[in-house]
């Protein structure tokens, strides 16, 4: 994997671990009702929960991309086209809504970590990340690379939403900054394809 690819990467990573989805409603919603240091286990979950899908998703795909090299190619074509389909998503995007009530108790690390492998937007993620950034000749190498810059990247991200549940909601809850934020997110994301097309 060249650097540029590797930054491209970090910059998937980020803008996917950062942006709405399911785990950062519900770290949201934990981190305004029980506090950072409560919402630690669930934090945790995630980002243990979905290394472990990253390197099963990995591992499988990279052998299956060693067999079928028309499919690695099949892969990242498809793949580019869902992220430039994330990017125009996340760009347009108006409104932020909470789901979610709040609960008797945080949620457990282990519960965060098996909410991974039913969470559709983490399969995305994971699927996504390993057709359009492994590489199928070095296929164990390039699995670790994408799984540590995703670990490295997912668990201060997903911190964020725990941390300032609060100061977000209000900050983001505001129209135009919403507007400004999403398409900043949409122009990242698109741009972690440049790599793959040069």
């Amino acid at each position: 994997m060249s650097f540029d690819a590797f930054l491209a990467l970090l910059v998937y990573a980020f803008v996917t671990s950062i942006t709405p989805g399911p785990n950062n409603f519900m770290l949201l919603a934990s981190g305004v009702n029980f506090g950072f240091a409560k919402t630690i286990p669930h934090m945790l979950g995630i980002s243990i929960g979905f290394l472990v899908l990253l390197l099963a998703v990995g591992f499988g795909l990279g052998a299956v991309l060693i067999a079928f090299p028309v499919l690695d190619t099949a892969l990242k074509i498809a793949g580019g086209v869902y992220l430039l389909y994330l990017a125009w998503k996340i760009a347009m995007s108006r409104s932020l809504s909470s789901k979610g009530e709040a609960k008797a108790r945080p949620m457990r690390f282990i519960d965060a970590a098996a909410f991974q492998w039913v969470n559709p937007k983490a399969w995305v993620m994971a699927i996504t990340a390993m057709a359009v950034y492994a590489v199928p000749e070095h296929p164990f190498l390039s699995v670790a690379l994408v799984s540590i810059a995703f670990t490295v990247v997912n668990l201060p991200s997903v911190s964020v939403w725990a941390g300032f549940g609060t100061a977000l909601r209000g900050f983001l809850s505001d129209p135009v900054r919403l507007k400004w934020f999403n398409i900043a997110m949409g122009v990242l994301l698109a741009a972690t394809l440049w790599p793959m097309l040069r």
